[in-house]
């Protein structure tokens, strides 16, 4: 199974759309209008759009706190994921949940959560569902490689594998749990190797190619609605801002470091790969 033009095209668009939706974030929360904390989710485009093209609008997902880019590659619509941010009454919460809680169910997105790895035992428990209701749709969780050491984490997994539950874990691991470098806290190289010990496959993918993620997680999806199990993906991504407004990134990671991801940006890639393609102008 290919992505044909139309697919292409439309996973550039919602990862222009997500970009251009932070910028807007960044810039009303500068101004002072948004209260609280906003985590852009600026350079990780790739990751949302690439495993949300390849689900059904009946497949769940569920995120965490840097997950306004998700229901966004889900299809969410932007204006009520802006107005749930500002607190109005027309967001996806009528303004009661802000940043941290964009829940569309309509279309198979159960929300988020600022609780560092809360998310992933719910998606368990909706492939669970999925499983004992006979249906067939599957859940997604997205959750950071900080979570990947939380006991939630490994439990639900743990479960995932032992029950068969159709569940794809997608780790985005951005390189920091807000100021600590994933090689300090995790002890193998790769999250994805930590799948073994669960009898669940591990795929690491490359976060800055949407193609790359779309193609892993289709995978993923084909063996979860097969009955076969969870799958644990992890796409190493890199977030250009902080981790929230007032964060300075350059206290702990270098220049270098930063101006290498930015030169590997996942749209202007998508964006290079539809123009040789001959796809697009």
């Amino acid at each position: 199974m290919e992505l044909d033009r139309q697919q292409l095209e439309e996973m550039y668009r919602r990862m222009c759309r997500i970009r251009y939706f932070e910028e807007a974030v960044i810039k009303i929360h500068s101004s002072g209008e948004l209260i609280g904390p906003a985590h852009p989710y600026i350079g990780e485009e790739a990751v949302a759009v690439g495993v949300c093209a390849a689900l059904r609008d009946d497949d769940r997902i569920a995120g965490n706190h840097r997950s306004h880019g998700h229901p966004i590659a889900k299809g969410g619509d932007v204006k009520r994921a802006m107005a749930e941010i500002l607190g109005k009454v027309d967001g996806f919460c009528k303004g009661k949940g802000g940043s941290m809680h964009l829940a569309d169910f309509s279309i198979g997105i159960l929300g988020e959560s600022g609780i560092v790895a809360s998310s992933v035992p719910i998606a368990t428990g909706a492939a669970l569902a999925s499983k004992l209701g006979k249906k067939d749709f599957i859940s997604v969780v997205f959750f950071g490689d900080g979570a990947s050491n939380q006991g939630a984490c490994h439990e639900s997994m743990n479960m995932a594998a032992l029950w068969d539950l159709p569940v794809i874990f997608v780790c985005e691991n951005n390189g920091y749990a807000i100021t600590t470098s994933y090689r300090n806290s995790v002890s193998v190289d790769h999250v994805s190797d930590r799948a073994s010990a669960y009898g669940m496959p591990g795929v690491l993918v490359d976060g800055q190619d949407a193609i790359a993620v779309w193609e892993a997680t289709n995978e993923a999806v084909v063996r979860a609605r097969a009955g076969e199990g969870p799958t644990l993906l992890e796409a190493h991504t890199y977030r250009y801002m902080g981790h929230f407004g007032a964060d300075n990134p350059l206290g702990y990671r270098t220049e270098e470091e930063e101006a290498y991801y930015r030169g590997r940006d996942c749209i202007e890639r998508l964006g290079a790969h539809l123009v040789d393609a001959g796809t697009a102008t």
